[in-house]
């Protein structure tokens, strides 16, 4: 029902119509009875605890019984200007006047307004100038500092996502107690000089992107050089790039040089949301959905702004009309998709290439071997039944129909994954869009890019629908942004021009009042696990205001003058003292009075590890982790029954998950396990690590009984705790005392006090005595198993063969039946360690 006119009131609406308004009569109209919350189901508004007062809902009936009078068009204009409260917008034409002269709270409007460069006195921490000052308006006291067990484990975990060494914490802790300050600012330093920082911030970076090795969708199918994509992030976290840099190179890297390989590579980020185009799906609305894709991931990503709010109205809280989301979106309609040429870089890890070929090999010529003896079947029973009415025409029975079909899709889909190991980059180019049927694998560049296909009109698709267009519209972004910040203009090109460069220089300018303060406020979120401004993904008028806004501005105008240096900004943050503190308060009474909601930092935050911290802290104390850097995806073990369990690709049956056959594969760290959006371990979704499909702007960090049961049962974390234990073993300490001291030392970085060092000596002695009375098979797996499906055609269930090449060479991790039982009891006790919060949680 529209209550904009007086015509669009007598006219009713969906589920009334004339009687909305009875002209005279405002006792029986609709209108007014629903705001008596007299009518189920239509009372208005519709919470009871906003309902109008009675003397609210008179003024309505007695407007109705006077005949509804309405001000002239004039007179509406005179009342706006008189009684409007609010800020007025300088923006693109919206789609209808009214919109287009909407207020705005002003203070909804902070993140358009120029980045204002803050003072802060001298021998002052900036972070700490900030946040003391509005803890000191309270008259609330910040937490003493933390100790130095507790910070070696926050920093390193925060730099790298790796736990400290015992050597380390013992080097720190004579710092710390010698020089804190100089200590910190030492140990941050050396841990970002390591190429695991690069991976740890690189799995911060990917989560916003939503990166996965496969497209997703019905067909899920392999994208093989993805995983090059994402060892440029890890590079580009290691190298320090500019952060300017960083994001010019993955919006529009082939338009600035197409010759450099890194810039094709970084493009990668442009194809990183599922996508999917078959015979099935019409390549114009699947296009268009790709183009929504992008243009809300850009401006979500870089400028904290959800665009898909305002893809078929103007945005109905931001200063952001429908013409500006699709301003945006024209600068992505000449982008098209390529697997680029592009020699691999040295630094570019090809460790296990020869291995991952050798598996893909296997796998087809498995399916091959059995799509000929099928064929052969098939020729043998036309022969013997030729005309036969209860077979079908191709001599086929459902089940051997259906096998054909799975079989020759999962060669296809097998096929595509030999690529991985080919120099080619997952990229885009600029040119002519060309209309597709059937996208199966790689899209080679054209010979003309301009010659074949079409250049696309942008227009205004009113209601978000393809084929509707309305209004031309040419390239461009945020207006308000230009306006309330005085931004200086980009030329945005259109036809064969570089749009993609335009909308990066544009980003990236100096004068744009978004893209420092969406950096600065996303680094202080991983690290504090909360942003300043509190979603990082949305500046807009529903996201959360910043609890200090001056700091966050401070950290950007910084930010920007320091050359985008993200390493230098971890450092500013991480030797603030706020950063420094303990997790406890000393007057917990006073701080949940002042500070409830814990907005202002008296205390650090503990958080837990995430999935892949918490992955790769049990393989680190165990001594399984490989640490080496890059290369394409692992598969590491999963549950068995999730693995095997049936996946369909397009109606046929998918091939069963298979890791990869050497531990010093399986047990790299977590950033480097292929990310299959159609199978999720179910290890990392159990530790909410977040799914691949939308952008993520901060870890849910939830706490559920399935957390607690996987800990303590699954085979994952006893396999941890078994070669933990080996290791201890191995490294034939004197006693068991000493054993179990140099285990909290490894697992939680500090000494057992007495009480914990008995309970684990009896806890040992009693494990140890039951495990000599056992004896344990060693694992074996089958290389080939029997699975049964339905038929996509038929409904009907069919059963079939399938081969593992992966198991014909697998070598499992370190189990029961590998030592003896005094190790065996051992890891009993560290399986509790392993279950501990302490473990789990950084403090």
């Amino acid at each position: 029902m529209d209550l904009r006119s007086r015509d669009g009131v007598l006219a009713g609406g969906d589920s009334f119509d004339t009687d909305v308004l009875l002209l005279g009569d405002g006792r029986h109209s609709i209108l007014y009875l629903s705001t008596t919350r007299q009518l189920e189901d239509y009372e208005m508004p519709p919470k009871q605890a906003d309902q109008l007062t009675e003397q609210q809902q008179w003024f309505i009936r007695d407007w109705i019984d006077a005949g509804a009078p309405w001000p002239s068009d004039d007179r509406i204009k005179q009342i706006q200007q008189l009684y409007a409260e609010g800020e007025q917008v300088l923006v693109s034409r919206a789609l209808s006047e009214a919109w287009q002269n909407r207020r705005y709270a002003p203070e909804q409007l902070w993140a358009y307004r120029p980045i204002e460069k803050q003072q802060v006195p001298d021998g002052h921490h900036p972070v700490d100038w900030f946040i003391d000052k509005k803890l000191a308006e309270l008259d609330l006291s910040p937490a003493p500092p933390a100790d130095a067990s507790t910070l070696v484990r926050r920093i390193r975990f925060g730099l790298t996502g790796l736990p400290p060494t015992p050597a380390e914490v013992q080097r720190f802790a004579a710092d710390y107690q010698a020089d804190a300050d100089t200590a910190v600012a030492n140990y941050a330093a050396q841990w970002m000089a390591s190429p695991h920082y690069g991976v740890h911030f690189a799995m911060r970076w990917l989560d916003v992107v939503r990166y996965a090795d496969t497209a997703g969708f019905a067909n899920d199918y392999s994208r093989p050089n993805a995983w090059r994509y994402r060892d440029y992030v890890v590079r580009s976290f290691n190298q320090d790039k500019p952060y300017d840099q960083f994001v010019r190179q993955q919006i529009a890297g082939d338009e600035i040089d197409e010759t450099n390989v890194e810039n094709l590579i970084a493009t990668g980020f442009l194809r990183m949301g599922p996508w999917e185009q078959t015979g099935m799906s019409v390549f114009k609305e699947t296009r268009g959905q790709w183009l929504d894709d992008v243009t809300d991931t850009v401006g979500q990503t870089f400028l904290a702004h959800s665009m898909s709010c305002c893809k078929c109205h103007d945005h109905k809280f931001d200063p952001v009309p429908t013409r500006d989301y699709y301003r945006m979106m024209a600068v992505f309609s000449t982008t098209q998709f390529a697997e680029r040429d592009a020699a691999f870089l040295d630094q570019e890890n090809q460790q296990w290439f020869a291995a991952d070929s050798e598996w893909v090999d296997a796998k087809i010529a498995a399916y091959e071997m059995q799509q000929k003896q099928l064929s052969a079947k098939i020729q043998q029973r036309k022969r013997q039944e030729s005309g036969n009415a209860k077979v079908g025409d191709n001599g086929l029975d459902p089940g051997d129909e259906a096998s054909l079909a799975r079989i020759s899709k999962n060669i296809s889909r097998h096929s595509i994954e030999r690529d991985r190991t080919e120099p080619i980059a997952l990229s885009v180019y600029t040119g002519a869009t060309i209309s597709r049927k059937n996208i199966k694998g790689r899209i080679d560049l054209p010979d003309d890019r301009w010659k074949k296909g079409e250049i696309e009109q942008d227009v205004i698709h009113d209601g978000g629908d393809v084929y509707a267009t309305g209004d031309d519209v040419t390239p461009g972004a945020l207006s308000a942004a230009e306006s309330l910040g005085n931004m200086n203009l980009v030329d945005f090109p259109s036809g064969k021009g570089d749009r993609r460069r335009a909308l990066a220089d544009w980003i990236v300018d100096p004068t744009n009042p978004l893209t420092a303060r969406v950096i600065v406020n996303r680094v202080w979120s991983w690290h504090f696990g909360k942003g300043i401004a509190a979603n990082p993904n949305n500046f807009g008028g529903t996201g959360g205001l910043p609890t200090h806004p001056e700091l966050l501005d401070y950290l950007a105008a910084w930010f920007t003058d320091n050359g985008g240096s993200i390493k230098k900004l971890n450092q500013l943050i991480v030797t603030s003292a706020t950063y420094r503190r303990d997790s406890r308060h000393p007057d917990p009474e006073k701080l949940q009075e002042k500070d409830p909601l814990n907005q202002l930092y008296a205390t650090f935050q503990p958080r837990r590890l995430t999935a892949e911290e918490l992955r790769d802290a049990m393989l680190s104390v165990s001594g399984e982790l490989d640490r080496s850097v890059g290369g394409i995806p692992c598969r590491p073990d999963i549950n068995l029954e999730v693995a095997f369990q049936p996946r369909q690709i397009m109606g046929g049956a998918a091939s069963v998950y298979e890791p990869d056959p050497l531990p010093q594969q399986r047990n790299r760290r977590t950033l480097y396990a292929e990310r299959i959006r159609g199978l999720r371990d179910p290890f990392m979704e159990t530790f909410n690590q977040p799914g691949p499909d939308k952008s993520c702007e901060l870890r849910e960090t939830s706490t559920v009984a399935p957390q607690a049961l996987t800990l303590l049962n699954s085979q994952e974390v006893f396999d941890r705790a078994i070669a933990f234990a080996n290791r201890l073993v191995k490294e034939n300490l004197k006693t068991d005392e000493a054993t179990l001291r140099r285990a909290f030392e490894l697992a939680l970085a500090r000494e057992p006090n007495d009480r914990e060092l008995a309970l684990c000596r009896a806890h040992w002695q009693t494990a140890r005595d039951e495990e000599s009375n056992k004896t344990y098979q060693r694992a074996t797996f089958p290389d080939r198993i029997t699975r049964t499906v339905m038929a996509e055609k038929t409904g009907e269930p069919y059963s079939f063969e399938e081969i593992l090449p992966a198991y014909k060479t697998y070598t499992p991790d370190l189990g029961p039946a590998d030592v003896d039982a005094n190790t065996r009891g051992l890891a009993h006790v560290l399986l509790v360690l392993l279950n501990t919060n302490e473990f789990s949680y950084l403090d």
